[in-house]
């Protein structure tokens, strides 16, 4: 009896080598209490815990800040959401997280953690056009985990961990590097250093000369001669 060749045979063998590898999500690690990197394991994903430097999640050279409601109130008081709103330009695709709308309420007309609600409005508006960072609003940690899903799943290439920086040249640095002090921005920045040419200049300044050129704001100069 002539034998017939089982093309059925190594199916199973055939389907897995065929399979498409999981998309790889770089986490920090300080996110291993939280529940999203367990809903995006089940969701099929390459989870790996990493220190990352900026944001909580890196996926498809897309990095993501991750805020619950109070944490984004408390860090917008203690100005730390400003600086990681600036490591967040060192990245081309940023995007901000702001999560428990569900559960929390975000601010309302009167003080949310002792901040007025239109000081609230007023820095969502500061995210978009002065860090040109999208914000989203989630309504819990499976939200959260089903938004990063579908943002991974858009472009299944993985991601890198050394991030490409935007080259800033030297006027530019040494922009950023004024305007790192709290309440000085751009234009600010720009009036300092067009009058007073160089860092060290401004620095070393009269605060006189500093309060009559930006009033108020040149107290803040006042701290580098202050001892720690």
């Amino acid at each position: 009896m002539e034998n017939f060749y089982n093309i059925f045979s190594n199916k199973k063998n055939t389907i897995k080598k065929n399979s498409k590898p999981k998309i790889k999500i770089f986490v920090d690690y300080r996110e291993k209490n939280c529940l999203v990197p367990s809903l995006l394991k089940s969701l099929n994903f390459d989870i790996e815990f990493k220190e990352l430097k900026i944001g909580d999640y890196l996926v498809n050279n897309i990095v993501i800040e991750r805020k619950s409601i109070d944490d984004f109130l408390q860090s917008m008081i203690s100005n730390r959401l400003v600086k990681q709103l600036k490591n967040l330009q060192k990245y081309k695709d940023r995007l901000l997280l702001i999560e428990g709308i569900e559960e929390q309420e975000f601010y309302n007309d009167e003080k949310s953690n002792g901040i007025h609600a239109n000081s609230i409005r007023g820095f969502l508006i500061s995210i978009a056009l002065k860090y040109k960072t999208p914000t989203i609003f989630t309504k819990n940690q499976k939200d959260t985990a089903k938004f990063i899903s579908i943002l991974a799943k858009r472009k299944e290439k993985e991601s890198k961990l050394n991030v490409t920086k935007k080259a800033l040249n030297k006027k530019e640095q040494m922009q950023f590097i004024i305007e790192s002090f709290p309440g000085i921005g751009p234009k600010t920045a720009k009036k300092l250093l067009k009058n007073f040419k160089t860092i060290k200049n401004i620095i070393n300044a009269p605060p006189k000369e500093l309060k009559k050129l930006i009033g108020k704001k040149a107290e803040i100069f006042e701290l580098v001669n202050q001892t720690y």
